[in-house]
């Protein structure tokens, strides 16, 4: 008895060759530029949802409206009752709403890379031809770019507003300025912070609670030893206390160079010279940071 082989192999007239179109690609090669660009823009869009899911965009949209209604609030008030001024100066208001903006980045900060690195994505950005400089700088340049609209936004709502209540323009325009400045710095100190802690891990819920607990405990725990300087008449330790926390780093940097009014008990505020400290210090966070997520990185993409 014969017997079938089922392993055989088709008879020839069942074999087919089909010819899908896979061509080699002649056309312009953008290069690492075109890359980190593309990556900027996305990340960016990403910060506010666009391109996303609705519930992606819920909560960075409403962090949004929340910074600037109360802007829109103070402008009425200065419009209905002709005041001679604002009732917060440009300066002050990203101080106000540091727990929004506190928000915002611990939410926007772990979106931006943690997903990166659950999903082992990383190493693919990095076969060709962007690099892990080029990485790093989009993430970064895009979160701070998220959260200097999320802060300038309130600004212009402010100045707008001023000059539609017709208060001095050359004053209103010099506190806009410094306070452009101010929520510049800011936005590049919080963004750098944010994405370092969530560059550890990948799960996007550590990243939240870690964020949010190094903003706010070390604003508190400053806030809180700068309060018994000052009961124990030890005013001069106050700015130097300041230096340990990102938002009074902030705070003590506008009220030494940029005419603000500090918030620091009693309202003692560094001095030019200490100020440069304040200046040197955010300017060596800021570089820290990057320093740490190019190294964190360059470790990821092995």
């Amino acid at each position: 008895m014969a017997i079938e082989n089922p392993a055989a192999p088709p008879s020839g007239d069942q074999s087919r060759i089909h010819n899908i179109g896979y061509r080699t690609y002649d056309g312009p090669r953008l290069g690492r530029s075109y890359a980190t660009r593309s990556l900027y823009s996305q990340s960016l869009r990403g910060a506010y949802g666009l391109g996303r899911s609705v519930k992606s965009k819920v909560l960075p949209m409403l962090l949004f409206v929340v910074m600037c209604v109360p802007a829109a609030i103070m402008v009425a008030v200065a419009v209905a009752t002709k005041a001679n001024d604002l009732p917060v100066d440009y300066t002050r208001y990203a101080i106000i709403m540091q727990a929004v903006i506190s928000l915002y980045v611990a939410s926007q900060a772990p979106q931006s890379v943690s997903r990166d690195l659950r999903f082992k994505t990383v190493p693919l950005y990095f076969s060709r031809p962007i690099e892990t400089a080029d990485y790093v700088r989009a993430k970064y340049a895009a979160l701070a770019s998220a959260m200097f609209v999320l802060t300038a936004a309130p600004l212009i709502v402010l100045y707008v507003g001023a000059l539609l209540a017709k208060l001095d323009f050359a004053d209103q325009t010099e506190g806009f300025g410094q306070g452009l400045v101010s929520v510049a710095l800011l936005s590049l100190l919080f963004a750098g912070i944010g994405l370092v802690i969530a560059s550890v891990t990948p799960r996007r819920g550590f990243g939240i609670a870690a964020v949010i607990a190094v903003m706010t405990i070390s604003y508190g725990a400053v806030s809180t030893l700068q309060a018994i300087a000052d009961a124990q008449d030890s005013t001069g330790a106050i700015p130097w206390i300041g230096l340990f926390s990102p938002v009074t780093l902030i705070d003590g940097l506008q009220s030494a160079f940029l005419g603000a009014h500090s918030a620091f008990p009693g309202e003692v505020g560094p001095s030019n010279g200490e100020g440069v400290v304040y200046v040197l210090a955010v300017l060596g966070v800021i570089a820290a940071c990057y320093g740490l997520l190019l190294r964190r990185y360059k470790k990821v993409g092995l």
